[in-house]
């Protein structure tokens, strides 16, 4: 028992000391508007001149499509991303929405009953407490659904008849995540699910009278159910194995069977991939993508009810099948540039297939495939800063080594590589690793102006790695990283940095790290372990401690990370997070650190950047430090975000990018 009390009070000590260290040049913070800044120069006049192109590249996402046969689209043309109307294949691009929030279009109004409108959701200032909100395109109107305040409401669901709307909130206590339904002429609200956790409504009945929903516990574990709306009365679908994660879940057009994606074991069967599974009454589930080796992501259903359509993710591009309904044959459909699909919608009256498609090379644009003769339109063009996208950079998926071993041979991890174009300079190009967040995130080969930058600009090679943890590679490489094997992910980069050294056209003594969120803290595990082989790193939005990061994200979204992390309450699991953790052992980082960030940040509390500028400070390299009071979980405004890029150009510019002294 006093082994346990010791084990409990380690990390506050670690920590206290951690901040406790002096910070002898800790600079006076500098603020401007809603920027604040420690040690970053001024931006020089000639590096904005120059990135002014790549930051006025822009995308645009397909929302749905309105009762008039138009598209709704989410694409940004002032600060924030709004929503917008375009009626014809590269037609104009009405904006509907002028929010200084960015907003995120949620379910748009049945076209056959009358309502002319859909729902979208805003938050202030990154904070996530969205409200959900109603656009009545006949008035250009908009009405607040939700109460307001510290709740946070997600969603945005349409009955088949508009009758309803259904939506999950924390409006009940804060913490718990439940399904509400709305009655929409008299708009009244009744929490329709309140089990506690984190509940989502995913489609209802094509009667009215019955609503699919589930409960996420973890991306490896989720609980589906059917709602009876007259009773409130819950049932929950039976679960092969136990647990099983799943994705989306919905009626087929009879009612009674559903379609859904889960990686329940098949005849007793484990198996690695989530894969389109249809189940009817009283018979066993008929795996639809059988054939596809692959995760399938979202799929989406005619409201005609004649077919499907699904996106496969294979190997980080998307594939799209479609099939006819009900007896799954498959459809033809163009072939699609190598990338990356979303947004996947049918009109109403099923003819038609919108989606959403973004490639290493072009930014998301709106698409549209005639179902009946597998036609593609391009439906808009976005902007490019006037830049030659023929010079633009495709990555080349490699896999490097990595220190452990399957079925005797050594593991393999994947890796998008950007090479700048021509031959490399003596000493080889110097080289940008960028970690995702998630930490069950997918780097995937998506446009990126900020990589095209390095890139093609300031001459760098940039490589995207997906170490274990990452999600699109099978349930065992996505749960290596969980709990105690927390750093085995941390030992990926080590081999990676291996792999570079190896690599004639790199040089291994000019390498940087950059990653947001989980991403963050990678780069400052990177950091801590590797400050010797890592000339540089950027921290955005990162976690630089797991027990403090636990005890202060906001409480809905607590035991979500737990299952993730582990639970910062167990003695044991703190200990081990104070081992790990780089907030821990900053006086191990030794590289020049640039660490970005939101005020409002729900997620990863500003805390968490402000402690580790502090801990790191008195290790004799650079600290810059930016944070944005207007900003939450990443920087979605177009100004902020600009500054932020031109001041990580300028870090790379000072630390990475010069000779082996850092000049």
């Amino acid at each position: 028992m006093r082994r346990l009390r010791l084990l409990a009070l380690l990390p506050a000590l670690a920590c206290a000391a951690a901040l406790a260290q002096p910070a002898p040049d800790a600079p006076e913070r500098q603020r401007e508007g809603n920027r604040i800044s420690e040690h970053v120069p001024e931006i020089p006049a000639e590096l904005r001149a120059r990135l002014n192109r790549y930051q006025n590249t822009r995308g645009a996402s397909v929302a749905g499509w309105t009762r008039d046969g138009c598209l709704l689209i989410s694409t940004r043309f002032a600060e924030t991303a709004q929503a917008h109307r375009v009626c014809e294949p590269l037609g104009m691009r009405e904006q509907l929405t002028f929010e200084p929030e960015r907003i995120a279009i949620g379910g748009i109004a049945p076209a056959r009953f009358g309502l002319d409108g859909f729902l979208y959701a805003q938050d202030q200032g990154g904070d996530e407490f969205w409200q959900i909100h109603w656009y009545d395109l006949a008035t250009r109107q908009t009405h607040r659904l939700t109460p307001g305040g510290r709740t946070r409401n997600q969603g945005g669901l349409f009955s088949r008849d508009g009758r309803r709307v259904a939506w999950s909130s924390t409006a009940r206590n804060g913490t718990d995540t439940d399904v509400w339904v709305m009655d929409f002429s008299s708009r009244q609200t009744r929490a329709m699910v309140t089990e506690g956790g984190d509940w989502r409504a995913l489609d209802f009945s094509p009667d009215g009278r019955r609503l699919l929903v589930s409960r996420y516990v973890s991306i490896n574990e989720s609980y589906p159910g059917e709602v009876d709306l007259a009773t409130g009365e819950l049932t929950l679908f039976p679960v092969e194995g136990g647990k099983a994660a799943f994705g989306d879940f919905r009626y087929a057009p009879d009612g009674e069977a559903v379609f859904y994606v889960s990686d329940e074991p098949v005849e007793g069967r484990p198996q690695e991939f989530r894969t389109l599974r249809l189940r009817r009454p009283g018979s066993a589930p008929t795996i639809v993508s059988r054939d596809v080796p692959w995760d399938v992501g979202a799929f989406e259903i005619a409201g005609d009810g004649r077919h499907l359509a699904y996106v496969a993710n294979e190997d980080g591009v998307s594939r799209l099948h479609l099939l006819r309904l009900p007896d799954l044959a498959p459809v033809a459909v163009p072939q699609l540039p190598v990338g990356v699909l979303g947004g996947l919608r049918f009109s109403p009256d099923g003819n038609r297939l919108a989606l959403t498609l973004n490639t290493a090379t072009s930014p998301s644009d709106a698409y549209v495939i005639d179902v009946g003769t597998d036609r593609l339109e391009r439906w808009t063009r976005s902007e490019v800063g006037g830049l030659d996208t023929a010079k633009f950079v495709e990555p080349t998926l490699v896999r490097f080594p990595t220190f452990d071993t399957v079925d005797g041979a050594p593991r393999t991890v994947p890796a998008f590589y950007y090479r700048p174009a021509g031959p490399a300079p003596a000493g080889g190009w110097p080289v940008v690793i960028d970690i995702h967040g998630g930490p069950e995130g997918q780097a995937r080969p998506v446009f990126s102006p900020n990589v095209q930058f390095l890139v093609n600009e300031l001459g760098a090679a940039v490589l995207l790695p997906n170490v274990r943890g990452s999600s699109g590679y099978g349930r065992t490489y996505l749960q290596l990283d969980n709990g105690p094997l927390r750093e085995d992910s941390v030992k990926d980069i080590g081999a990676l940095l291996d792999w570079v050294a190896q690599q004639p056209e790199l040089d291994a003594g000019r390498v940087g790290v950059t990653g947001g969120s989980y991403g963050g803290y990678m780069v400052l595990a990177s950091l801590m372990h590797y400050s010797d082989r890592l000339r540089a790193g950027i921290d955005i939005v990162g976690i630089s401690h797991f027990g403090t990061f636990l005890r202060n994200t906001e409480s809905y979204r607590r035991d979500l990370r737990r299952a993730e992390y582990g639970d910062e309450r167990d003695p044991e699991m703190a200990a081990f997070f104070d081992r790990i953790s780089p907030l821990t052992n900053a006086q191990r980082i030794r590289a020049p650190l640039f660490v970005a960030q939101g005020r409002n940040d729900p997620r990863v509390p500003y805390t968490e950047a402000e402690q580790i500028v502090k801990a790191v400070r008195g290790n004799g390299q650079p600290v810059w430090f930016l944070m944005f009071d207007d900003e939450g979980h990443g920087f979605s405004k177009k100004s902020n975000s600009d500054h932020f890029g031109a001041a990580a150009v300028l870090f790379w510019q000072r630390y990475l990018l010069g000779g082996a002294d850092g000049g």
